[in-house]
């Protein structure tokens, strides 16, 4: 036998072994994508579905267009510096009418009323009042009759800037902007600007529950990590017993604690420290408190396991060189858990941003973080979009953090990678 067939022989031999590699790894590529398809699902389902649907209803404004279709479609070539034409009223008169039969007037004066106070009711008495259709050339002067608001240029601008099907407008509200008659961005009237405040108070109060916790937790992570195994495993115990118990439960608890005839407050006056109560809840103080005592595992367990890793030996080093204590430890310890100390301060602060339950149990009107009026608008007052802008500034501020912080990280491992 030649070389050559040797050589045919083997790539006929090569051909169906190659095929039979590639669906061995497609047969197995399908295997890891069932055994990680019912998770991936899940996520979809719970939680990258709602965030796009929040995302959406940020934007999404058909109210208005869908209850009255022939007066968008003839303010669409209006140019907003005088009342519309003829037209453009009886337009208006013949949605009003179309829409009280079909009994969807409250839609679409929901949505107006957001953006000009008052629209409800001059949508609503217009289309109550507005008996039949207005002779043709008599639809302004009857409306103007009914209202004088349709003799307004706002009225109009209102109805325009919430034609849709898309808006800015509960993101600018979210920011306290809003457009005026001219369709200029400006900022909200000083009784309507509310949400730059609580913003800053909610980054405000999640700023310091985190340097609480990182105060109080950086002692505990350092003793966890130096101690024995045994007595490590007890603490440790203790650290992880607030998970094992109700979010709920551990804030009523505060309150029984902090109230004036709490624990705390009975015993400052038995040891004559105090001869009146002090307020210590319902304010920001109380809310600090209950907020850093639940979020304070989520501190400690990445400082511990940043300081487990440290080998006692650079502790060790550093003195035989003649560095004193203090020395040693903020220049060989410390800069060794930056990376426990971001990951906890980001994780703490993240999950501050988003707490509810406990500044609405402990805290007064102005501790309210902005979870709080998320959760007004979406179960009360039924505002969704407001809401969902809310949420989405909110979800960008979240993100922009965790870049930032993925940027520092990886700013100190090129650090010291440089150095090393």
């Amino acid at each position: 036998m030649t070389a050559a067939s040797l050589t045919d022989a083997d790539a006929k031999t090569s051909v169906p072994l190659k095929r039979r590699l590639k669906r061995a790894e497609r047969a197995r590529q399908l295997k890891a994508f069932a055994l990680v398809g019912p998770l991936l699902l899940f996520l979809l389902f719970t939680f990258a579905g709602p965030i796009a649907g929040m995302l959406w209803h940020a934007v999404d404004d058909r109210e208005v267009r869908q209850v009255l279709p022939q007066t968008v479609a003839s303010l669409a070539g209006w140019d907003g510096k005088d009342l519309p034409d003829e037209k453009t009223y009886a337009a208006l008169a013949g949605d009003l009418q179309a829409a009280r039969a079909a009994g969807t007037i409250a839609i679409a004066a929901k949505r107006l009323n957001y953006a000009l106070n008052g629209f409800r009711t001059i949508l609503i008495s217009t289309a109550r009042n507005l008996k039949a259709m207005p002779e043709p050339g008599t639809a302004k002067e009857a409306l103007g009759k009914i209202n004088p608001a349709w003799r307004e240029r706002a009225t109009w601008t209102t109805i325009r800037d919430a034609s849709g099907p898309v808006t800015g407008f509960y993101l600018l509200g979210a920011l306290d902007l809003v457009r005026n008659a001219d369709g200029a961005i400006v900022a909200a009237p000083p009784d309507q600007a509310i949400y730059r405040e609580v913003f800053a108070r909610t980054f405000l109060i999640s700023l310091g529950v985190t340097v609480l916790c990182l105060i109080l937790g950086f002692p505990v992570a350092y003793l966890l990590a130096t101690l024995p195994p045994g007595r490590s495993n007890l603490l440790m115990i203790f650290v992880l017993l607030p998970f094992w118990t109700s979010l709920l439960v551990r804030t009523c608890a505060w309150i029984v604690l902090l109230q004036s005839k709490g624990v705390v407050n009975d015993s400052l006056r038995w040891l004559g420290i105090i001869d009146e109560p002090l307020r210590l809840i319902y304010n920001r103080f109380g809310v600090c408190v209950a907020m850093t005592h639940v979020l304070l595992p989520f501190m400690i367990l990445p400082l511990y396991s940043s300081m487990k890793a440290i080998s006692p030996a650079y502790m060790r080093a550093a003195a035989s060189l003649g560095a004193a204590p203090v020395t040693a430890f903020l220049r060989v310890y410390l800069p060794q858990t930056l990376p426990g100390i971001g990951a906890g301060s980001l994780l703490v602060f993240i999950l501050a941003l988003g707490y509810y339950i406990t500044p609405a149990l402990v805290g007064g009107a102005a501790d309210q973080m902005i979870s709080y009026f998320i959760a007004l608008y979406t179960t009360e007052t039924a505002n969704w979009g407001l809401a969902s802008a809310l949420g989405a500034v909110l979800l960008l501020a979240t993100v922009l953090l965790a870049l930032v912080y993925g940027k520092l990280v990886q700013g100190q491992q090129v650090t010291g990678g440089m150095k090393n």
